[in-house]
């Protein structure tokens, strides 16, 4: 199973292929959507909703859906084998490892963790951003610097139950250096 439209689970799913196979690289690549070779066994569908819809029709499919969405939908998830050779499941154990693993650079909070070598890393993780505009008047620069510091203290607490990953200590400490540009 794959996924009919473009999306970020398609990136960051080819995005790991790509980098643990050079055949998947120079035949498939990575991107939101992917030119997926057609074979009548790779079915396609719209969405999370649409994917697990069809796994669940279909004995003996697998595909790909976010983590959160697996989650909160009791969904059957597989261990999948990491860069150490150990086999890992997806959950708040493996994807702080693997998010810990990210480098950022001159500031920058966007970073992409393609193959994470940790003994307990799980193999295929991604964060998801916070976008706002740099130049703020004060009143709405507070706001937004409030916002990222719940969602680093108390929103971190809730974060398993909705389905994300909770932030490792280095990246909450990386994204905390970063609040006050906003402004």
């Amino acid at each position: 199973m794959r996924r009919s439209d473009s999306s970020g689970t398609t990136f960051v799913f080819t995005k790991h292929l790509s980098a643990i196979s050079p055949e998947f690289k120079s035949e498939i690549g990575e991107g939101t959507s992917v030119q997926w070779p057609q074979l009548p066994s790779i079915v396609a569908a719209p969405k999370n909703d649409g994917v697990t819809a069809t796994i669940k029709q279909t004995p003996g499919a697998i595909g790909y859906i976010e983590y959160g969405y697996a989650k909160l939908t009791k969904a059957e998830t597989a261990l999948l084998q990491n860069a150490a050779g150990n086999y890992v499941a997806p959950g708040t154990k493996g994807g702080p490892l693997a998010l810990a693993e990210a480098e950022f650079k001159n500031g920058d909070l966007r970073a992409w963790i393609s193959d994470p070598k940790g003994a307990e890393a799980y193999p295929i993780v991604s964060f998801t951003w916070l976008l706002f505009y740099k130049d703020q008047d004060d009143a709405k620069a507070k706001v937004l610097r409030d916002l990222v510091e719940y969602g680093l203290t108390e929103g971190q607490k809730l974060a398993d139950s909705m389905g994300y990953i909770p932030l490792p200590p280095n990246v909450v400490e990386k994204v905390r250096a970063q609040i006050g540009a906003i402004g």
